[in-house]
């Protein structure tokens, strides 16, 4: 990976998925020079708080029916995915917002922010991607790399089902709902790419909840590393 730059200007969506959701935006943060490693003080600050923001809001909605969530219920099922059994990555945190894993700084710094803004957000070590990132659906063929029995395995993806990819394979499984092996983020993870998932909840304002998902997780990336580079971009 030569250039940074161009390969976040060569990231894209697939017409076929803007079909299926016009007000979709994906927010690309690329982040370079981290030094995360594990858990830490910072860390678990910024998880604290995500626990402290959702937990009155839970105690009188479950997650499924907050707006936000609904409207990514609603995603799932235009690909024929069924969101009470793989649940976009934004709920399945906040059912478990009443204590949030602590996994390592990176992984904590965007969960922390998924929960807090109810929006699916993934993190993949960039250095482990081959060729250009890209939302489209699959044709079922392609390879995506999980752990079972733990050990590496290659399963595919559900034919028309919305995945992001490069040219190695699925790099993350039904929109926002499962990532890849290969691309996982480690202690050892130095350049990053980071996926903020945004849909309308009412007509246009995914635009501004876009900015605001960006600028939140950047400041929480600048916090568990300080001195890192950030390069962003929404398509």
């Amino acid at each position: 990976m030569t250039s940074f730059d161009a390969w976040l200007e060569a990231a894209s969506i697939d017409d076929s998925v803007r079909e299926l959701r016009p007000d979709y935006r994906a927010v690309l943060v690329v982040a370079q020079g981290l030094h995360g490693g594990e858990s830490n003080e910072e860390s678990d600050t910024l998880l604290f708080a995500a626990e402290e923001h959702v937990r009155g809001m839970l105690e009188h909605t479950p997650p499924e029916e907050l707006p936000h969530i609904a409207a990514w219920r609603d995603a799932y099922r235009a690909f024929g995915a069924k969101p009470q059994r793989t649940r976009n990555s934004a709920e399945a945190l906040l059912r478990r917002a009443d204590a949030l894993p602590r996994v390592n700084a990176l992984t904590d710094a965007y969960n922390a922010v998924s929960v807090r803004h109810q929006t699916p957000l993934g993190g993949e070590d960039l250095d482990a991607y081959d060729g250009a990132l890209r939302l489209t659906r699959a044709t079922g063929d392609e390879e995506f790399s999980t752990m079972s029995s733990g050990a590496e395995t290659i399963e595919h993806p559900d034919a028309g089902e919305v995945v992001w990819r490069d040219d190695a394979g699925v790099t993350c499984r039904r929109w926002n709902w499962r990532q890849c092996y290969r691309t996982r983020l480690t202690y050892d993870t130095t350049n990053a790419i980071f996926i903020c998932d945004i849909l309308d909840v009412e007509p246009g304002d995914g635009e501004q909840r876009a900015t605001e998902v960006r600028d939140a997780l950047c400041e929480a990336l600048e916090a568990v590393s300080p001195g890192v580079t950030l390069t962003s971009r929404i398509l």
